[in-house]
Parts: C-alpha cells; sequence; structure tokens
C-alpha cells in the first residue's frame, strides 16, 4: 500500500459538498443524494466516516467515472473505506458518493458524516461548474423508497432506499446539474398519510435539515436557516400530495396535545370532501408563496403521478389561486408516469423503471422551460 496524505474537505476546495449542509470539517450528509463529487488523478483513494444510528443505519453508494461500483451499509463510530486503489496514476478518476438514505425523523441517533479523505499522489481537480442547479421536494419517492430491493418486500429498513435509481439522480444527470433533495417518507402538503398533521413539509423547508430530531442534530446545524443565497437553484421540483391522497382513505389522527382529531374526508360517493381538497389547495398556494419568497430567480414546478394522480385537479386548484394572486408565470404543474405491476419496487413503491421513466418526462419538460 503507498503511503497516504490524509486531509479534511475544508483542505480540499476542490471537492463539492452535496446537500444542504453546514460545513465541511466533518461534512454531514443529512438528507437523500447528499454526499460529495470530485476528481482526483491519484491512484488510491479512502474516505473516511463517523456514523451512528439506533434505527435506521445509513447507506451510501459510489459511483466512479459514471459507474455505479458500490452500496454498502456505514458501520457505526468511526471507519475508513477504500473507493479505488490501483489505478492509472496521472489520470483523471471522477467519484461521486451520494447517502442513500433519507433523514431520519423518528432516529434522533441517525448519523453519517465525512470527517476526511486519505488519498495517494495526484492532485485534486476543480470541478466544472453544473450546467443547473435543481432541487427536489417530496415524500419516499423523492427518498428513493423502493426503488431498490425486490418487489415483494415491505420491510421498512434502510437498505431498500436508493439515491442510485432516483428521478432526480437521472434528470440531474442529464441535464448536467447539480442536485439536492429534500423529502421524508410519508409526509405530506398539509397532513402525512395517516391524516398526521405534525407530518408535513413546507414547515421545515426553511432549515438546513429540521426533521432531523435531538440535540446533536440541533448542535450539528440541522435546525439552522438554510442559506438560500449560496446555493440558488434553476429550478424546485415539488413531488408532494401522494400522502395527503392517502389521507383522505385513513381514520382520524387525535392531537396528543389537544385531543383534536384531524382528517380529510371523503363524500359518500368517493369525492372528496370539498372542505377538505381546499385546505390542501390552499396548503399548495401557500407552500408556493414561500418556495418563491425564497427562491425569486427560479422555475418552480410541481409533480405528481408516480403513485396516481387524483389529487391532480387539487393541485392545479391550489396553483391557479397562487397565480391569481400573485401573477406569477413561472410556476408549472407536471404529471409523471404512473407505476404499474410490471415498474413497481419494493415496498409497493415506484421501481428503478418507473424512475427512469418520470426522469425521461420530467427531463425534456425542463428542457423547454430552463
Amino acid at each position: 500500500m503507498e503511503q497516504l496524505t490524509t486531509a479534511t474537505l475544508t483542505q480540499l476546495p476542490q471537492v463539492r459538498a452535496l446537500g444542504r449542509h453546514t460545513g465541511r470539517d466533518p461534512l454531514t450528509l443529512f438528507w437523500t443524494a447528499s454526499g460529495m463529487e470530485l476528481e482526483f488523478t491519484g491512484s488510491e483513494l479512502w474516505v473516511d466516516f463517523f456514523a451512528d444510528y439506533e434505527v435506521v443505519e445509513p447507506w451510501v453508494s459510489v459511483e466512479l467515472n459514471g459507474a455505479w461500483v458500490a452500496r454498502f451499509a456505514v458501520n457505526p463510530g468511526k471507519s475508513r473505506v477504500c473507493l479505488f486503489r490501483g489505478m492509472t496514476p496521472g489520470k483523471a478518476k471522477h467519484l461521486r458518493l451520494l447517502k442513500d438514505v433519507q433523514a431520519m425523523h423518528d432516529d434522533p441517533a441517525h448519523l453519517l458524516q465525512i470527517t476526511g479523505l486519505e488519498y495517494a499522489g495526484g492532485e485534486f481537480l476543480p470541478l466544472p461548474e453544473p450546467q443547473y442547479r435543481l432541487e427536489f421536494v417530496g415524500d419516499s419517492i423523492t427518498s428513493g423508497e423502493g426503488a431498490i430491493g425486490a418487489k415483494p418486500e415491505e420491510d421498512w429498513v434502510g437498505a431498500f432506499f436508493s439515491a442510485e435509481n432516483h428521478y432526480g439522480r437521472l434528470t440531474a444527470d442529464a441535464l448536467g446539474a447539480e442536485y439536492r433533495c429534500i423529502s421524508q417518507s410519508g409526509w405530506g402538503i398539509v397532513t402525512g398519510w395517516d391524516n398526521d398533521v405534525r407530518h408535513v413539509m413546507p414547515p421545515y423547508y426553511t432549515q438546513v435539515c429540521g426533521v432531523a430530531m435531538g440535540q446533536r442534530n440541533a448542535a450539528l446545524g440541522a435546525q439552522q436557516d438554510n442559506d438560500f443565497a449560496a446555493w440558488k437553484p434553476d429550478a424546485v421540483i415539488v413531488n408532494l400530495g401522494t400522502n395527503d391522497t392517502g389521507a383522505f382513505d385513513n381514520p382520524p389522527w387525535q392531537d396528543p396535545a389537544t385531543g383534536k382529531p384531524h382528517q380529510l374526508r371523503r363524500l359518500s360517493n368517493g369525492d372528496f370532501h370539498p372542505a377538505d381538497a381546499q385546505k390542501v389547495a390552499n396548503g399548495v398556494q401557500h407552500f408556493l408563496t414561500l418556495l418563491r419568497a425564497k427562491n425569486p430567480g427560479a422555475k418552480l414546478v410541481w409533480c405528481i403521478g408516480m403513485l396516481g394522480s387524483e389529487l391532480l385537479p387539487v393541485l392545479r386548484q391550489g396553483m391557479e389561486q397562487y397565480k391569481a394572486i400573485t401573477g406569477d408565470s413561472s410556476v408549472y404543474l407536471l404529471e409523471l408516469p404512473n407505476t404499474t405491476p410490471e415498474t413497481v419496487g419494493a415496498r409497493q413503491h415506484p421501481g428503478a423503471e418507473n424512475h427512469r421513466q418520470a426522469a425521461n418526462v420530467l427531463t425534456a419538460f425542463l428542457r423547454t422551460i430552463l
């Protein structure tokens, strides 16, 4: 083994930190698809991790020169992993490491950090500027849940999350874009899948990773205000509403603090109750208002469809309300291909093929507006 040099990411400004973060020494990987990207000419490269969890272990994927070459769960505590070795000195290697698993709201111990790199010879080259920056906001679909694993799988475990078989990655790569994901499985616009009104994405959007609970995550800056000026997306793609739709078919949730029940209801004929449909439409309007305030130059694209499009008219109503008030013309609604028995993945979620189909539709659409 060659003599290795060790450095933090702060000492290697050529390495691009991916995802919302608060520092580079260490680099805490909060969200799905957070990680690092680099170009290195040496023969050998290792990554140093610190990880922790009680419920769900962090998984990562490694790409080398555009090929998906490794996927593994990171051991708790300190560890070092070989990313490549024995490769041609002086030849540039492009490497990207992505966290597969989402931020874990219900596991405050869940943590993954890159504490440094160890390398032999060579130099880190500056990366070209991305053509675009894209931000994806969503639920389990955007967390890549079920995008890897056998179709019969039903266990809710870290192994079945994928940032590789993911419509966001595929779309971003097709457009030469850098991207970020802000997502939580089961969460929605105005309610979670089970009518729990606490599990909604809009209130957390302005924070670095407000869904990450516990004192350690707070100390790491998870609840800090996100610096929107430091990373400005060209488009914000929202893929929310699937869980709000599910809430219409689930029993009421009772607020433990107040005892008040919450439920999105259907009429006897199966239609959405108009008052509750209006709640969702208002939620869409209010979230678009927030997104525009934080991203004044971005195209706003709201997607639905990978697990059904029943909510589409309600989303359209909310968007039209927003447009009528603001006159904003850079807001769009896009239906994505539905999952079929042939394209379903693990846990009855979109599989890799559905993510590819969705990415093709989204990529083509973004090319018309960016």
